[in-house]
Order: C-alpha cells, then sequence, then structure tokens
C-alpha cells in the first residue's frame, strides 16, 4: 500500500457548460435580427456584389439600357395612349388658328411625349386668351379648352387698333375701326392701364354717346372727351365722371354742345372755361369792331 503522499490526484468531472464566450456566441446568434440577417442580408449583399460587379461592364449598361427603352416604347406606342388629332374649343377660328401654330405636332403622337403644362403656358401666352386646360380626351384628342378674352374697348396704339378686355390686357387686333364699331374707343400713352375709369366715363356719357369719337389719355393723368366738329371737353385728373356730369347737364340746360363750341376745360373745377371755335371767335371780334365804331 502506498503512501498517501505518492498516490495521484484524483481528475475533476467535466463540466458540461460552455465558456462564457460561447455561451455569448450561441446566445447572439439565437438573436431574431442576426438571424435574419443571415438567412436575408447575405444572399442580397451577394446578389448585389454580383449584380454590381455585372452592371460594371459598358456592354451590359448598354444591354440594360436598350431593354427598358424597348419595353418603354412597347407601352407608350399603345393605341389607346396614342394622339390623332386636336380639337380646340371655346374660340373662334382665327384663335384656333394661332392655337394651331404655337402647338406644332406630327400626329399621330404618344401622349406619354406630350408636356401638357409647357402646352398650356403657351397658349395662354397668346393674346385673347385668359385661360386655357390641355388635357388628353377620348378617342385619340388632344382637347385645348380656352377662356377667350372679351374685348370691351379698340386702344389705338400709334398705328395699330389693339383689342384690350376689362383688366387692359391685349385681345387681338383689328384691320380698321369700322371693324368693331361696338366698342368705345381710346387712345394715348397709359390708356390701357385705366381702363376701368375710361369704361366708367363711356357709360355715363350715354347722353352724348351719338357724337362721341372717342378719349384719349393725356400726359398719363387725365382725359379728353373727342366728340365730332371737332369738340374736346377737358376733364381733371380727379373727379372726371362728375365734371363730365356737369357738363351734359349744361348741355342739356341750354344745349351747349350744339353752340359754336370748341373746347369745354373741365380741368379746373372752380372756373370752367369754354372756348369757341375761330369762325364764332371771328364773329364775335367783328361784332366788337363795329359796336366800337359805332
Amino acid at each position: 500500500m502506498q503512501p498517501l503522499s505518492a498516490r495521484r490526484p484524483r481528475a475533476l468531472p467535466r463540466d458540461p457548460a460552455p465558456s462564457k464566450w460561447k455561451y455569448r456566441y450561441q446566445r447572439w446568434m439565437l438573436t431574431p435580427g442576426v438571424r435574419g440577417l443571415l438567412r436575408v442580408g447575405v444572399p442580397i449583399a451577394l446578389v448585389g456584389i454580383i449584380a454590381v460587379s455585372w452592371y460594371s461592364h459598358d456592354e451590359n449598361r448598354d444591354m440594360v439600357a436598350a431593354k427598358i427603352a424597348d419595353a418603354k416604347a412597347a407601352v407608350q406606342q399603345r393605341p389607346e395612349f396614342m394622339i390623332s388629332e386636336m380639337d380646340v374649343i371655346g374660340v373662334e377660328e382665327d384663335l384656333a388658328a394661332s392655337v394651331a401654330n404655337v402647338l406644332p405636332m406630327s400626329f399621330p403622337v404618344s401622349s406619354f411625349e406630350l408636356d401638357l403644362e409647357n402646352m398650356r403656358k403657351r397658349v395662354e401666352a397668346l393674346d385673347g386668351v385668359r385661360s386655357a386646360r390641355v388635357r388628353v380626351g377620348d378617342a385619340g384628342k388632344l382637347i385645348v379648352d380656352i377662356t377667350q378674352r372679351a374685348p370691351v374697348a379698340l386702344w389705338r396704339d400709334g398705328d395699330l387698333l389693339r383689342l384690350i378686355d376689362e383688366e387692359g390686357v391685349f385681345a387681338g387686333f383689328v384691320e380698321t375701326r369700322s371693324d368693331r364699331l361696338d366698342l368705345p374707343l381710346i387712345a394715348g400713352d397709359g390708356a390701357q392701364a385705366n381702363i376701368a375709369e375710361a369704361l366708367a366715363l363711356f357709360r355715363d356719357a350715354k347722353p352724348l354717346q351719338a357724337r362721341m369719337r372717342g378719349l384719349v389719355r393725356m400726359g398719363e393723368r387725365r382725359w379728353d372727351i373727342v366728340l365730332d366738329r371737332d369738340q374736346r371737353i377737358l376733364l381733371p385728373a380727379e373727379g372726371a365722371v362728375a365734371a363730365l356730369d356737369r357738363v351734359i347737364v349744361l348741355h342739356q340746360a341750354r344745349d351747349l354742345l350744339d353752340r359754336d363750341v370748341a373746347v369745354v376745360d373741365m380741368r379746373n373745377a372752380d372756373r370752367p372755361t369754354i372756348r369757341v371755335n375761330k369762325e364764332a371767335a371771328g364773329a364775335l371780334h367783328r361784332a366788337g369792331q363795329t359796336e366800337a365804331d359805332n
């Protein structure tokens, strides 16, 4: 029997529990996010790397671009997307022709190739167009629906006769005054910018309407009313309508404008002035001389 000091120590039993780091690794691998990353993310990353590597070659990129273009053209050129004609509604024939000129197109054309917003802006830039709506309609039609400006006066701008609407915006041209005798005539610099006052004067001057030739803007600050027989009514810069009312009352009471009057000057409200024409002035002068001789 061996002494106690010479006996070999007994081996400790093996601990089946994992080490601390192995335990953490196992717990980490059981995390749902990590498991999803390994199951989905890694394959996607591998596919992405392969795709990027393949797409980095010029011939492959060109092939993909060609395929996309062919697919896009196949869809856009389908019969249901083709426009075969344009229909302009809400305007007169002359303005419809102008719309066709600013929207030149070769039919048939795919609706995908049309910039409807840009087309609308180009149509609204035309004289005579207040607003426009451009849309693709049924049966392969491009519909241009226009709200036309309604002219309320003619503005003589040098040698041109311009139609203007109630906002003073150009609405087209006419060749001669006789083309639109139904519209009042204005002239002078800044006349179109004061169309509201001009229309008020025309409405107020109805008793003189048969003799009115038009309104002239003087110095861009006041109006002259031009009548037949070369008569003029000079209105003030402020209170023009009230001054015209005074002239109409005088005319109705004393037939003022039926006399040999050349100018009725109402610019000074406190002292209206009347100037007679040359023949009447000469007759008065001769009558004065006769009385002096007697």
